[in-house]
């Protein structure tokens, strides 16, 4: 079954060019973002690597750790290293795991259907992971998912706008519109009546009796 938003993200171990890694432990209360691709020296995968080597002290400033997901070895990770810091111009310091046997794909339900048909006839490409983005909270509960085929690089400020649009809601009674960036106005919950939206938030600007926004809590 896949995953759901609020399940305990799955627990492993696994070898990573930072040495082991156990996850929970790893975790630290502190948010992350566990991320897939297919292979290591391929062209999509080096780009999006590379966009988060340039994203690395954004995600530190919001508290969040960065962990790859791959199919290849500590030792090629170690290599690829070096390709993607050409690449974007700054070293890839976050940690790649080697997921060799594929546990972290198949606890996340990273692999495309092609993997489950019968042996007859697979090549590589059906164990290929797909680009999976999970980002997952303090309290180990995952809070975001996303999921690309593998011919469509994702979009890693997306990524970065959607963390800190779940840190801005978790735990408190409002929400974030579409194309929300931080700063802007954000909506109360219905849990709150307008007298209390309005003591908790202060003026309201009401669109309609179910649509409130307020200035972003900052």
């Amino acid at each position: 079954m896949s995953l759901r938003i609020n399940d305990i993200a799955p627990d492993f171990t696994a070898p990573s060019t930072e040495g082991e890694i156990r996850f929970h432990d790893w975790l630290d209360g502190s948010y992350a973002i566990l991320f897939s691709h297919p292979r290591d020296f391929t062209p999509v995968c080096t780009t999006e690597f590379g966009a988060v080597a340039r994203l690395v002290p954004e995600f530190e400033k919001r508290g969040t750790k960065v962990l790859g997901v791959s199919v290849d070895s500590v030792e090629d990770h170690g290599k690829w290293k070096r390709d993607i810091e050409q690449v974007a111009g700054v070293p890839a310091n976050f940690a790649i795991i080697d997921d060799r046997d594929l546990t972290v794909a198949k606890a996340y339900d990273m692999l495309p259907a092609e993997y489950y048909l019968p042996n007859e006839g697979r090549t590589p490409a059906h164990s290929a992971t797909v680009r999976s983005v999970f980002i997952i909270g303090p309290d180990k509960k995952i809070r975001l998912t996303l999921t690309y085929p593998m011919s469509i690089g994702r979009n890693f400020a997306e990524i970065l706008r959607a963390l800190d649009a779940v840190r801005k809601t978790d735990g408190v009674p409002i929400a974030t519109p579409a194309d929300w960036q931080p700063g802007q106005d954000v909506i109360v919950a219905l849990s709150l009546d307008d007298k209390a939206a309005e003591e908790k938030y202060g003026p309201l600007d009401i669109k309609l009796p179910y649509l409130r926004f307020a200035k972003d809590p900052a």
